[in-house]
């Protein structure tokens, strides 16, 4: 499976990294490819050296004012000529989506993959990885927007919540019918 990982390239501290770097390892010991940014600093580096080291494959989407820190020696990396279209090729070339911890960027990408499954424009998993209750606020804005009617389809078929890496795998892989 090629999946779609969406996150912060900033050095973050264990609590978070300690996770990224168990979910790298499953992603990349389960055979898969990660698709990423393309960036080889902070949790981006984080993510692509542990699923490298695992024996996965990297196709890094990168963009022109962020080429500079693009990752060498990946099997595949496109730089984009701006974000829109660096957010379209990342969801073009994967199978299931991971939304990991990140700033405004990683909102981004995580709003837009989710305003196009509302409205049936695809039909790839979404994770939202919890890590250490980062996404709390985030969740239960979610569920009002359910609640509330502003949800056209029920928020458990737009996107799933793991709260640990193991739970994000297993659901992408049970998704997608890989064992």
């Amino acid at each position: 499976m090629n999946i779609c990982v969406f996150l912060s390239a900033a050095d973050l501290d264990e609590r978070y990294t300690r996770p990224a770097k168990e979910f790298a390892a499953l992603l990349g010991k389960g055979g898969h490819t990660l698709v990423w940014g393309g960036s080889d600093v902070g949790l981006m580096k984080v993510v692509a050296d542990g699923v490298q080291e695992a024996g996965g494959r990297l196709c890094g989407v990168s963009v022109t004012f962020l080429a500079a820190t693009a990752r060498e020696g990946v099997e595949e990396m496109v730089i984009a000529s701006d974000l829109a279209e660096r957010k379209r090729l990342l969801l073009e070339k994967s199978d299931a989506v991971v939304i990991m911890v990140g700033g405004t960027g990683t909102l981004d990408e995580a709003t837009e993959i989710l305003e196009l499954k509302k409205h049936g424009h695809t039909d790839k998993p979404v994770v939202l990885l919890n890590t250490a209750g980062f996404y709390d606020g985030l969740k239960e804005q979610f569920r009002r927007m359910e609640d509330e009617g502003f949800l056209p389809r029920p928020l458990a078929e737009l996107v799933f919540f793991a709260e640990e890496p193991v739970g994000a795998l297993a659901y992408l892989e049970e998704s997608r019918g890989v064992a």
